[in-house]
């Protein structure tokens, strides 16, 4: 399965001790790039950077993780000192005695004072409690990422078979035409002799010396030859799928350095119009491949 290096993943999983949500996104860079929000659960980076490694191969990976601790595990608690408290209302009760008040301490009054009610914050939760339930939703986030990363794969791959096929009939192009051009090649020699020495008679095995000697340095046989060769690899990791991009993009590089050598050989306008025309369509498969994983 061919992947693209755009995505994205979100995953939620409750457990014992808290909720953690989990937002993938992903896209194109030419290595694996990660970078992970983890509040809470830093200790946990290592692991979770493992996991996706594990997982993918190319792209920019944003991660956010949120923690929500569940009812009762992680609450505030008010703690009341009963003693204080009770401290409170006999101090109140003998003031109102002795300044011969009717109203003692009310309730209200007691929890007013300093010290009666204090709020106790949670202890913190531990990171490596928390592992199993992030490692669950990272990995079904990552999961979700990577199907769309697949399907968006598939639709590249689609595109890339069509400009290859277009690109096999234009190097098929260029092959046909070879000897038309190393025809002509021959003809305008002899025409340009003749009209150099006239009535005057030439070596004609000279002039056969001077086309082979140019034609020679005109010969893309050999360059058509690896043109093809590249052209059937590249459909078979086509075919094959799996993380192509990296591959690809070596041979796409190899492609236009055969057609480059072609272009500059060319001594023919049609070939040399039929390999511009291919290096136009190297460069649309190029920009395609820039997306694959």
């Amino acid at each position: 399965m061919i992947r693209s290096m755009t995505g994205f993943g979100r995953a939620q999983v409750a457990g014992d001790k808290a909720l953690v949500s989990v937002e993938a996104r992903s896209v194109n860079h030419r290595h694996l790039d990660i970078a992970l929000k983890l509040p809470r659960l830093a200790a946990l980076e290592s692991n979770a950077r493992r996991l996706i490694q594990e997982r993918l191969e190319r792209g920019r990976i944003d991660v956010s993780v949120s923690v929500t601790p569940v009812a009762g595990e992680a609450s505030q608690q008010v703690l009341i000192d009963a003693p204080l408290a009770r401290a409170y209302a006999e101090a109140g009760r003998r003031l109102a005695v002795e300044l011969a008040l009717s109203e003692a301490a009310t309730l209200e009054w007691i929890l007013e004072q300093p010290g009666v009610l204090r709020v106790e914050e949670p202890e913190p939760l531990a990171p490596e409690a928390l592992w199993p339930t992030l490692e669950d939703a990272l990995a079904k986030a990552l999961s979700e990422l990577i199907e769309r990363r697949e399907a968006e794969g598939e639709a590249l791959a689609g595109a890339l078979r069509t400009l290859h096929e277009t690109l096999v009939l234009e190097v098929e192009r260029i092959t046909a035409r070879v000897p038309v051009a190393t025809a002509r090649r021959q003809e305008r020699f002899r025409e340009r002799f003749t009209a150099l020495l006239g009535t005057h008679a030439f070596d004609e095995s000279r002039v056969l010396t001077e086309v082979a000697i140019w034609a020679e340095k005109t010969d893309i046989a050999e360059e058509l030859t690896r043109l093809r060769a590249h052209l059937e690899q590249f459909a078979l990791m086509l075919k094959d799928g799996g993380p192509v991009g990296r591959p690809l993009d070596f041979l796409i590089q190899e492609m236009n350095r055969e057609l480059n050598t072609i272009a500059s050989k060319a001594d023919d306008l049609e070939l040399s119009q039929s390999a511009i025309a291919a290096k136009g369509l190297l460069e649309k498969v190029r920009e395609q491949v820039q997306n694959l994983e």
